[in-house]
């Protein structure tokens, strides 16, 4: 075995133990609660936007008949994949659906290569029932992870780009995060910005709808620059605040980002009540979200995982 592979596994095994670890401490031990509703996208219409909180940062959109998937994440555990085990955080609510409820997606919009947004197992489930059916659209430097499934296509965007498929506008915007898969790999938060992982929000476009999915961010004021877009609904992240304000905002600061900044009728919550991946106590940003959205002009869309939100035809 050549010392690069020795390091590698070294390295893998390092961070195995390490989640593990931080698994076991913080997170909760109990079996997963089955979430309160689910929806039901049979129901659905092709002259609808629909979407559907699944959990953490996956969304089902139908977006007038496209059907568009976000960040999957599906199974019970996110993490490092180490001779057949996942070592992680495991969930504190099932998903909504199951990866055989999930509807044939037309696009998997993938925000960054974090595993609890770009998860491998999840991902290549989805494929394999659907092979050469689905095209991805993911960040600038992140296609490797995944490159090797059977997609119709798959295509990085980095920041400020734009690209269509099947008449649908995708637009890249940056947030402020980090986009390292593994601790030792290069990422812009670091600086490299030429070969490091990347990190998107993403404007979606359809009959001049806009939606805005925000993949994973701390609180910042790029979004300003979205003020005169006319945005429908911004779905953006709310949980693992603390201790990581660095990375992850508070719903106060989301509510700033999708009301203040962005100017959007109606606000839909991620990246909160799935894993418990900072130590304030999981149901608090849904509360939190709850008691300040009535300060601001922004309606709630939706406020659990499993609910649905239809966009009023005005």
């Amino acid at each position: 075995m050549d010392l690069n592979r020795r390091k590698f596994l070294r390295n893998i095994s390092l961070a195995s133990a390490g989640i593990l670890f931080v698994s076991e401490k913080i997170h909760a031990k109990q079996p997963p609660s089955s979430p309160n509703f689910k929806p039901d996208p049979t129901a659905w219409k092709n002259d609808e936007i629909n979407i559907a909180w699944i959990g953490h940062a996956t969304v089902i959109i139908n977006f007038y008949g496209t059907v568009i998937l976000t960040d999957p994440v599906l199974f019970e555990r996110v993490g490092v994949n180490f001779f057949g085990m996942t070592f992680g955080p495991s969930r504190f609510t099932h998903p909504a659906l199951t990866a055989d409820e999930i509807p044939r997606p037309d696009i998997i919009l993938l925000s960054h290569a974090h595993m609890d947004h770009m998860d491998y197992e999840t991902l290549s489930t989805i494929v394999g029932n659907y092979p050469n059916e689905i095209d991805c659209i993911t960040a600038y430097n992140t296609a490797d992870v995944i490159a090797e499934l059977e997609w119709k296509s798959l295509q990085e965007i980095d920041w400020n780009e734009e690209t269509e498929l099947q008449g649908i506008k995708f637009k890249a915007l940056e947030v402020k995060h980090f986009g390292w898969r593994y601790p030792w790999e290069k990422d812009r938060s670091k600086g490299y910005m030429i070969d490091g992982r990347s990190f998107n929000a993403v404007l979606i476009e359809k009959n001049e709808k806009k939606i805005l999915f925000g993949g994973d961010t701390a609180y910042h004021e790029l979004f300003k620059s979205l003020s005169g877009e006319n945005i429908e609904i911004a779905i953006v992240p709310i949980g693992a605040y603390n201790p990581w304000k660095k990375n992850h905002c508070n719903p106060e600061e989301a509510l700033i980002m999708a009301n203040d900044h962005i100017g959007a009728k109606y606000f839909i919550p991620i990246h909160t009540k799935t894993f418990k991946q900072g130590s304030e106590p999981i149901d608090e940003p849904l509360t939190w979200l709850n008691k300040s959205v009535v300060n601001y002009d922004i309606k709630l869309g939706l406020d659990d995982i499993g609910k649905t939100f239809t966009l009023p035809n005005l």
